[in-house]
Order: structure tokens, then C-alpha cells, then sequence
């Protein structure tokens, strides 16, 4: 299984819809996971277009006043959707991955700067985990939090981020899952001056889901960079 998890910071179309294609095809893509699509309409025909084939499934998340936006595709060749639901800020797909028929659970989200609302999503996400015991668990995208003081450099630090930060650390341990290491740049966010950066996009995965990793990878940001290596 190949998933791509991408913050995509506005889909618009022409350029980023030919990459995203290209990237599908060369990377021989399963699940691709988009957030900040900042689209308040989609359907069937550009999902078909974006994918490159009509073997195409998709559940989506409109953006509101061109803010925010989540989008999910996959090959229903090679993952049969059972059940899907659509939350605040995130979609969480379970299904059957064909190849050799286990069951999956993949959480797309896009966290917002509020910490309230930040909050509001963790409990959700940790019901949801609490209710689905089994299969592997991968829950990827923007969660706008760092774990530690170095994943931010050029950024003002203050008491409540430390606050947070303890609360996003209680929270993964919480629901049991661990966080993927990525190969390649140290941080995921950037300020277009350089001048401020930080690790907000992100993989947690079920320790059932590393003993899988031969098979089961997955890809973050715009370097598409492979980030779970095949264990020793």
C-alpha cells in the first residue's frame, strides 16, 4: 500500500492537477490524502481528473469561505471502503486492503490553530480509535502542533504552547500510536522568508502497522519522501 499525505495549500487546478496525476501514476499511489484544498466545490469529474483514471473513490470535506478543505482518494481496485465518517477537521476512512485483506483505518486531518477546537478533534479521534480496536491505524496530515521545543525555530514560544504541546503528547500515547520519523527534512512547514520553521505535518501509526511496513508506506509533503523505512 502506497499513501501520499499532502498539504496541498489550495488545489486550484492546471499545474498542481497534472502533478498530482503524475505523482499518482509514477508513485503507483493507493490513498492520497490532501488538506487546505481551500475548495468549496468538487466532484466526480475533477476527482476522476486529479486521480487520472476513473477507478476512483473519494470522500471530501468542503472548504469554508475558500478556508480549509480535506479531500481523500484511493484505487477501489486496491481498497474496498466498509465505512467512512466525516468529522470537524477530519475524515476517517475503514476499509479492506485487497492485497492481502487486512482491515484499515486512516484518519485525514487539518488542525486548526484554535485550541479549543484542537481539543474537540483529539476526542473524536480517540473515541473513533476506542470503538475500532482492530486493524492497522494511520492517522496523517496537519496537525498544526510540535511534540517538542526543537520542531519550531524562529517562532516566539509561550506557557500555553507548552501546555499543548503536553496535551498533543498525552493524546498520542492515548490512542496508542507512534509517531513516523521522516527521512529527509527535519521540518514540514516554512516560511516563504526563511526566517521561522516548524514540523506540523505528520504519521502516526499502529505498532501492527510498522510489521506491515514491507508493504505499507507512506509519503509527506511536497518532497513526497518515503517515511517508513523497510525494518532490519
Amino acid at each position: 500500500m502506497q499513501i501520499i499525505t499532502y498539504n496541498i495549500r489550495g488545489l486550484g487546478r492546471g499545474v498542481k492537477w497534472a502533478a498530482i496525476r503524475k505523482l499518482v501514476k509514477k508513485e503507483r499511489i493507493n490513498i492520497l490524502c490532501l488538506q487546505v484544498t481551500k475548495k468549496e466545490q468538487l466532484d466526480k469529474t475533477v476527482c476522476q481528473a486529479l486521480w487520472g483514471d476513473s477507478d476512483v473513490g473519494w470522500e471530501l470535506q468542503l472548504a469554508c469561505n475558500s478556508a480549509g478543505g480535506l479531500l481523500c482518494l484511493w484505487s477501489e481496485q486496491t481498497f474496498k471502503l466498509e465505512k467512512k465518517f466525516n468529522g470537524c477537521g477530519f475524515i476517517y476512512l475503514e476499509g479492506i486492503w485487497v492485497a492481502d485483506g487486512s482491515k484499515v483505518n486512516i484518519v485525514n486531518i487539518c488542525l486548526s490553530c484554535d485550541v479549543v477546537l484542537k481539543r474537540n478533534l483529539w476526542e473524536q479521534i480517540r473515541q473513533l480509535r476506542n470503538a475500532n480496536l482492530g486493524g492497522l491505524w494511520c492517522i496523517l496530515g496537519d496537525f498544526n502542533n510540535i511534540r517538542r521545543s526543537s520542531e519550531r525555530v524562529g517562532l516566539c514560544h509561550r506557557r500555553q504552547d507548552e501546555r499543548i504541546v503536553k496535551e498533543f503528547n498525552d493524546w498520542i500515547a492515548g490512542v496508542e500510536v507512534e509517531d513516523v520519523p521522516c527521512v529527509g527534512r527535519k521540518f514540514t512547514w516554512y516560511r516563504p522568508n526563511g526566517t521561522a520553521r516548524s514540523r506540523l505535518y505528520r504519521i502516526f501509526v499502529s505498532a501492527e502497522w510498522f510489521n506491515k511496513s514491507r508493504k505499507y508506506s507512506i509519503y509527506i509533503g511536497v518532497e513526497f519522501l518515503k517515511s517508513l523505512p523497510n525494518p532490519a
